[in-house]
C-alpha cells in the first residue's frame, strides 16, 4: 500500500481486493499511516481497487466517522455500483474514475467560450473544457441540455464524462453529423438553406418560455459587462449604456448565448443544437450581440481570422449574416436590419472590449487597435440610441390555449408600434383569438404541435397582414358554410361563429395548404 501526504491531506492508494480476509489489516495499515502523518484529511484513491466486500465497506465507514471530510476517488464502475447500492455515495464523496480520451489529430468541429469540440470517431464527439476543474461546469451543461430537450429544443445529451489531458470532457453521440460551418465552407450553394434552418432553430429557441429560475438571466450578465467598462468609457457614455441595458424588459424566453454555425449540427437530416452551457433567458437582442460578434465583430480589423474560427471566408460570413437578419426580421429593408444590428453592436462591442482587456489586450499593439476600434463605434452608437429593444414580425410557439396571451401581446406590440386605430386593433385581436384557439384545439389533436404567427405591413392602403402557419391536419375553415344568423336560438347549431366573425371584421381572409402546412392569412386596413 502506498500513500502520499500533501498539505494536511493523506492520499492512500488501495490495490486489489479488500474483503473479510484482509479488511482488518488494511484498516490498521491506513490508521498507522494516518497517525504518523498527523493528516487532517483522508482520501482513498481506488483506481486499482478491483473488489470490495461488506468487510471493506466497514473500513470506509470507520474512517468516515473519524474524518468527516473523507472521500474516495477514481472508483471503477464495478466498485462504484456497490458503494451506490449500499448508500455510501450519499453519505460521503465518491468520485468515479474517468475514461481517458486523446484528441490528438482529431478534427475540431466547434469552439466556444468555455471549450472546444472534437470528433473522436465516426459516431462521437467530445467537448473539452478550458477549465481544468470543469466537473461542475459539465454537470451544469448536462442539466440545462436536458431542460432544453424537455422544452422541445433538439439537442444532443452527453452520455459520458472523460479525462482529456489535464482537463475533462463531455462525450456526445453525433453519428456522421457535420456542422453548419462545414456546410457553408464546402457547399456554398446551400447558404440560403443554412440561413433558413439557422433562423428556424433560433426562433424555436426564442419562442421557448423557461420556468422561472431554471436558467440565468442574460440581462444581469450584460449589466456586469457594462459595469466593468466604467473606467474605460466617458462618464456620459457609461451612464447611458448602463441605463440602456437596465431598461431591457424581463423576458423568460430562452436564448442560446453563443449561437453560431459551429454550434448547429446536421445529423441524418435533423438539425441539432450543441454547446449548451451558455443557455440563458432574456430579450433576443442579447442573442444578436453574440451572433454579430461571431460573424463580424471579432474580425472587423482582421478579416482573414474568421477562416481559423468558422472555417469560411469573411465575405461568406457577411452574406450569411445578412440573410439571417432578413429571415429573422421578415424584411429586406436595410434600415430595419441596420437598426437591429446597431443595437446588437452596442452589446457586442461591450462584451468584446471587456473580453480583450481581461485577456491583456491593452498590452499588445493589435489588442489596443481592436479595443480602440470597438470603443469608438460603441461611443457613437450609444449616443444615438434610445432603446435596445426592437419589434420582430414572427413568433413561433407551441399551439396551446395557454399561449394565446403570448400571441396577442406579440401582435399588439406590433400594432401599437404602427399606431393602429383602436377599433381595428380590437377587431384584429378578436380574429386572432378565434384563429389561434382553433389551431390549438384541433390542428394536432390529441397531440400538441407548433404554430407560427407572422405580422407584416403593406402600403397603399396601409394594412396589416397576419399569417398563421401550422403543420397540423389539413383544414380549410373558409370551406365551411356561414351560419344563418337570422335563425332563432333553438334552431341554430352550436359553433361556427369564430371564422364567421373573422370574415366579417377582416378586409380579406385567405387559406392555402402548401408543403404540408395550413396557411391562413388575414388582412385589415388601418381605417
Amino acid at each position: 500500500m502506498r500513500s502520499d501526504y500533501n498539505d494536511g491531506t493523506l492520499t492512500v492508494f488501495l490495490e486489489g481486493r479488500v474483503d473479510s480476509n484482509n479488511a482488518q489489516d488494511v484498516e490498521k495499515e491506513i490508521q498507522n499511516i494516518l497517525d504518523e502523518s498527523a493528516a487532517e484529511s483522508l482520501i482513498i484513491n481506488a483506481k486499482d481497487l478491483e473488489y470490495i466486500s461488506s468487510a471493506g465497506l466497514r473500513v470506509f465507514l470507520h474512517f468516515r466517522k473519524t474524518h468527516p471530510s473523507f472521500r474516495i476517488t477514481d472508483v471503477s464502475s464495478e466498485v462504484y455500483e456497490i458503494l451506490d447500492m449500499t448508500g455510501f455515495t450519499q453519505m460521503l464523496t465518491v468520485e468515479k474514475a474517468y475514461r481517458v480520451v486523446s484528441v490528438e489529430g482529431c478534427e475540431e468541429i466547434g469552439r466556444g467560450a468555455n471549450g472546444t469540440i472534437y470528433r473522436i470517431d465516426q459516431d462521437n464527439v467530445v467537448k473539452v473544457y478550458n477549465n481544468a476543474d470543469a466537473l461542475e461546469e459539465i454537470q451544469h451543461e448536462r442539466e440545462v441540455a436536458k431542460l432544453a430537450l424537455v422544452l422541445g429544443i433538439p439537442t444532443a445529451i452527453s452520455y459520458d464524462v472523460v479525462k482529456v489531458g489535464d482537463s475533462y470532457g463531455s462525450v456526445f453521440e453525433l453519428l456522421n453529423a457535420k456542422s453548419f460551418s462545414k456546410i457553408l465552407a464546402n457547399e456554398p450553394d446551400k447558404l440560403d438553406w443554412c440561413a433558413r434552418e439557422y433562423v428556424d432553430m433560433l426562433k424555436t429557441i426564442h419562442g421557448t418560455e423557461v420556468p422561472e429560475g431554471k436558467l440565468p438571466d442574460m440581462r444581469d450578465v450584460a449589466i456586469d459587462w457594462v459595469k466593468f467598462m466604467k473606467d474605460y468609457l466617458p462618464e456620459e457614455t457609461y451612464t447611458k449604456l448602463l441605463s440602456l441595458v437596465e431598461d431591457l424588459p424581463k423576458d423568460n424566453h430562452m436564448i442560446h448565448g453563443d449561437y453560431h454555425t459551429k454550434n448547429l449540427e446536421l445529423q441524418n437530416d435533423e438539425v441539432l443544437l450543441i454547446d449548451m452551457d451558455t443557455l440563458a433567458v432574456g430579450h433576443p437582442i442579447l442573442e444578436f450581440a453574440s451572433v454579430y460578434n461571431a460573424f463580424r465583430g471579432f474580425f472587423e480589423l482582421d478579416h482573414d481570422a474568421i477562416e481559423d474560427f468558422q472555417g469560411f471566408s469573411y465575405d461568406t460570413a457577411q452574406k450569411f449574416l445578412n440573410k439571417v437578419m432578413i429571415e429573422y426580421l421578415g424584411t429586406s429593408d436595410e434600415a430595419k436590419i441596420n437598426e437591429v444590428l446597431d443595437k446588437a453592436r452596442i452589446l457586442g462591442y461591450t462584451r468584446l472590449i471587456r473580453r480583450s482587456i481581461r485577456r491583456n489586450g491593452l498590452e499588445s499593439e493589435q489588442g489596443r487597435a481592436e479595443i480602440e476600434n470597438w470603443k469608438k463605434q460603441l461611443i457613437e452608437l450609444v449616443d444615438k440610441t434610445d432603446t435596445l429593444t426592437f419589434i420582430f414580425n414572427e413568433l413561433d410557439v407551441e399551439a396551446t390555449v395557454d399561449n394565446l396571451d403570448t400571441v396577442t401581446s406579440f401582435i399588439n406590440r406590433f400594432l401599437e408600434e404602427e399606431e393602429c386605430p383602436m377599433k381595428a386593433q380590437m377587431q384584429i385581436e378578436l380574429a386572432v383569438e378565434e384563429i389561434f384557439v382553433n389551431i390549438a384545439k384541433y390542428a394536432y389533436s390529441p397531440e400538441v404541435g407548433r404554430a407560427k404567427v407572422r405580422v407584416e405591413l403593406e402600403q397603399d392602403p396601409l394594412k396589416v397582414i397576419i399569417t398563421f402557419i401550422d403543420r397540423g391536419m389539413p383544414y380549410d375553415p373558409l370551406a365551411k358554410e356561414d351560419p344563418d344568423v337570422t335563425l332563432s336560438a333553438e334552431q341554430r347549431d352550436i359553433g361556427g361563429l369564430g371564422i364567421f366573425l373573422t370574415k366579417q371584421t377582416m378586409d380579406d381572409v385567405e387559406y392555402e395548404y402548401k408543403e404540408g402546412q395550413n396557411i391562413l392569412t388575414i388582412k385589415k386596413n388601418f381605417e
